[in-house]
């Protein structure tokens, strides 16, 4: 019998790769039995923490290694058929309102949801997640209650849990997103999945 395995899955919604590993996900889940438990961090938030920055703006006068960051991802897509994904034309979004809301959904019992409709939204439409209208429309159209998601992102206890989700994850060594544990054991990157599952099969049968 499979042994229980903790894992965790640190995600904000402006990462592509973290959007990419969100659909690969499942296949692992079906595979192994484990559940991967969504945790929302504020990637700006962590970045600061960390003394960080984005693969953009580190790279941006690496023109080789923003070449071969794009082969990597396009290798990705290809191998796992993601064919539904596109580049964002609003990328960076500020995605403060929207990972708010993604505690609001936890805190309201419809993360999973919630995550599919904006990440499809960000990663497959190219909407613009940072403007409100927006957020409510493609909200609304996934048959979430978007009035009250929204409104919710203004209470303290989410802005709280927010905030307390990135410390923590910086804590235990969180630099990006996305970020993975395996029990204690981090792992960072879409190109790691196929580590991690091995590591959740090791923990199952330890």
């Amino acid at each position: 019998m499979n042994q229980p395995v903790s894992v965790q899955f640190l995600f904000d919604f402006g990462s592509p790769n973290a959007y990419l590993a969100h659909k690969v996900i499942p296949d692992i889940e079906a595979r192994t039995g484990a559940r991967f438990e969504y945790v929302p961090v504020l990637l700006g938030g962590l970045f600061k923490l960390a003394n960080n920055r984005s693969p953009m703006e580190a790279n941006a006068d690496i023109p080789l290694k923003r070449a071969y960051d794009m082969l990597e991802m396009k290798r990705f897509i290809q191998r796992h058929g993601l064919g539904q994904f596109k580049m964002n034309p609003h990328f960076p979004v500020n995605t403060l309102g929207i990972m708010r809301g993604a505690v609001a959904a936890q805190q309201a019992g419809v993360l999973a949801p919630y995550v599919d409709a904006v990440y499809a939204s960000m990663w497959e439409r190219g909407a613009n997640m940072a403007d409100p209208a927006v957020i409510a429309s493609e909200l609304t159209a996934a048959g979430l209650d978007a009035a009250a998601l929204m409104a919710a992102t203004q209470d303290a206890a989410v802005k709280d849990q927010l905030l307390a989700n990135t410390q923590a994850a910086h804590a235990r060594g969180a630099f990006g997103s996305p970020t993975f544990f395996v029990g204690d054991d981090i792992y960072f990157g879409k190109d790691r999945l196929r580590e991690i599952e091995d590591q959740i099969v090791r923990a199952q049968t330890a």
